[in-house]
């Protein structure tokens, strides 16, 4: 997932999105627990799209607050 992409969404898909990834990385951890993971690289690549997608909720906020200003 890249930034361009992201910053498409509107904020309600922005919330579900990082809502699904924080699921994913919820069972990504308890795999790894139990022995399970196939896929170890995976972890790393999901924090990774979770602060993409931080990163532009806080864009928008700033610019929000710019606008108020």
């Amino acid at each position: 997932m890249d930034a361009g992409t992201l910053r498409g969404m509107d904020d309600a898909t922005l919330r579900k999105q990082i809502d699904d990834l924080y699921q994913e990385l919820f069972n990504l951890r308890f795999q790894r627990a139990a022995g399970q993971q196939p896929n170890f690289n995976r972890v790393s690549e999901v924090k990774h799209d979770i602060a993409r997608v931080k990163t532009v909720q806080r864009e928008r906020a700033r610019a929000k607050e710019a606008k108020a200003q």
